[in-house]
């Protein structure tokens, strides 16, 4: 779809007026008998403008649901938008291949399924094959047909029915029993690198001394010494992607959900129209519902640390967001924006081998912090590959 933002006119710019208005971000004028043909209860000229008070408004939904803030209606944000406009009982809801439901009214089936002790995975909005089995089963549990279709009974036997507990978070509590389970050691852990851009996507082009270099070489160079270390501490690792192909996000997180993997890190980076934009942050599911991946949360939180103390890369902290391959994913899984290119700062930090070396190995550190949950732990920006390294050849030598 075509980019909207300030200043544009249009029909798709009056089906964005009346989106936001539906959902409360904007003001537009009631209908008249005469302006309304129907009971949309908004009414927006189909030249409508994208003015600021219409910005405003994109900028404070696209911080709502965790998206980038930036007041253009791009492909995620109008997708987000439509999300946002189903109500349960606005549709039959039911698990299907061909093209995969996702809106708010499957984000609250989930969490009724959820309070009612049926469904203990991600509250994230997306119909999928989890739903499907939670919906069926709830359906078998009061007598009705396991077809899992969310239809007029199953909906009328939600509302009778209502919650027997609420609160707490299932999905947590398995996440957090997971990386119990699993025990401190690296060895046998499965890991998905997921490289940015790839194949004929080149990304930025930053010059160096040596020549120029293409973002994509360096994201490429930073995934592979990432997956050496990991090799050598007896981690299994996987690439979402071949070196000459560049998926969507979406295909990322399907590949990655075939390896069974523990984690996924996603390596990007960053530009900005400004110059002074600079930094590295780091990014975990987490959306307006209420649901967080709490060990995505607390990876990303040890590889911001640890990267921060480790270079001179500005702190732009741990954010949660819904993007897809946040979202899609069923492991949990991290995504570090490694600096601005656009900063001349950043990209002299990034283009230097060495510090791709030191930012590997502080993401390597940062995933041994979470499997050691708080036992025998080190200083942040303390901890070396050597000694990790010599850590786990001891704990395979007693076990």
């Amino acid at each position: 779809m075509h980019r909207l933002r300030s200043g544009d006119h249009g029909p798709a710019v009056a089906e964005v007026r009346d989106a936001l208005a539906r959902l409360g971000y904007l003001q537009e004028d009631a209908p008249t008998p005469d302006s309304a043909g129907d009971d949309s209860g908004f009414w927006v000229a189909r030249d409508a403008a994208f003015d600021n008070s219409v910005d405003s408004a994109v900028r404070a939904f696209q911080q709502q649901r965790g998206l980038l803030v930036d007041g253009i209606v791009g492909p995620a944000t109008y997708q987000a938008l439509k999300e946002a406009s189903y109500t349960l009982g606005a549709r039959t809801m039911f698990y299907q291949l061909s093209a995969s439901l996702y809106g708010d009214d499957v984000a609250t089936l989930q969490r009724r399924l959820q309070d009612l002790g049926f469904y203990v995975d991600r509250v994230d909005g997306y119909f999928g094959l989890q739903t499907h089995e939670a919906l069926s089963s709830f359906q078998r549990e009061i007598g009705l047909a396991s077809d899992g279709i969310c239809g007029p009974d199953t909906l009328r036997s939600l509302e009778l029915l209502g919650a027997r507990v609420t609160g707490g978070n299932p999905h947590r509590i398995s996440e957090e029993e997971l990386v119990h389970r699993s025990g401190p050691q690296l060895t046998g852990k499965r890991i998905v690198i997921d490289p940015g851009l790839g194949g004929n996507d080149k990304g930025r082009t930053v010059p160096t001394e040596f020549g120029d270099m293409f973002e994509s070489e360096i994201l490429w160079d930073l995934g592979s010494r990432l997956e050496g270390r990991m090799a050598a501490t007896g981690m299994e690792t996987f690439l979402s992607r071949p070196h000459n192909a560049n998926p969507t996000d979406v295909e990322r997180a399907e590949t990655a959900n075939t390896f069974d993997a523990d984690l996924m890190i996603s390596l990007r980076c960053a530009t900005s129209d400004s110059p002074s934009a600079n930094g590295v942050a780091s990014f975990h599911f987490g959306n307006s519902h209420g649901s967080t991946s709490m060990i995505g949360q607390v990876l990303s939180g040890f590889i911001q640390r640890e990267v921060v103390a480790r270079t001179s890369l500005q702190d732009c902290r741990v954010h949660g967001r819904t993007w897809d391959l946040l979202r899609l994913t069923k492991m949990p899984t991290v995504q570090i924006d490694v600096g601005y290119l656009t900063s001349d700062l950043d990209a002299a930090t990034l283009t230097n081998p060495r510090y791709r070396d030191v930012i590997a190995e502080a993401i390597l550190i940062a995933v041994k912090r979470l499997y050691l949950l708080g036992q025998d732990d080190q200083p942040t920006g303390t901890y070396t590959f050597a000694e990790l390294l010599a850590e786990e050849l001891a704990s395979a030598d007693r076990g």
